[in-house]
């Protein structure tokens, strides 16, 4: 059973940084795609960005294009994701979460999930 644990969330000022990590209990997260996604109140969980087994490939939201990095340490199991020139839409629970194929933004594909972090951006 694979444990995921996030952390860095808090509250921000709008156009402030922070970086969330997400450690990984199982020595197999060096063979598996990445994500990390966010759910406000009341909608659905959206996806933010993933990266590939080796952190060769990457993908992004456009929301978040240019101002997020999506990034992973397979010697300490962890995936980070810094967050730069943060808006108050992206208040949010932000879960980091293991793919069972390859790099994809669905959400369905998606096994292994974290207990999520909040980030709050104030305006």
């Amino acid at each position: 059973q694979v444990q995921l644990v996030e952390s860095g969330g808090g509250l921000v000022q709008a156009g402030g940084s922070l970086r969330l990590s997400c450690a990984a209990s199982e020595r197999t997260f060096s063979d598996r795609s990445m994500g990390w996604f966010r759910q406000a109140p009341g909608k659905e969980r959206e996806f933010v960005a993933a990266i590939s087994w080796s952190g060769g490939s990457t993908a992004y939201a456009d929301s978040v294009k240019g101002r997020f990095t999506i990034s992973r340490d397979n010697a300490k199991n962890t995936v980070y994701l810094q967050m730069n020139s943060l808006k108050p839409e992206g208040t949010a629970v932000y879960y980091c979460a293991q793919s069972r194929v390859g790099l994809t933004r669905d959400v369905s594909w998606y096994d292994y999930w974290g207990q999520g972090t909040q980030v709050t951006v104030s305006s």
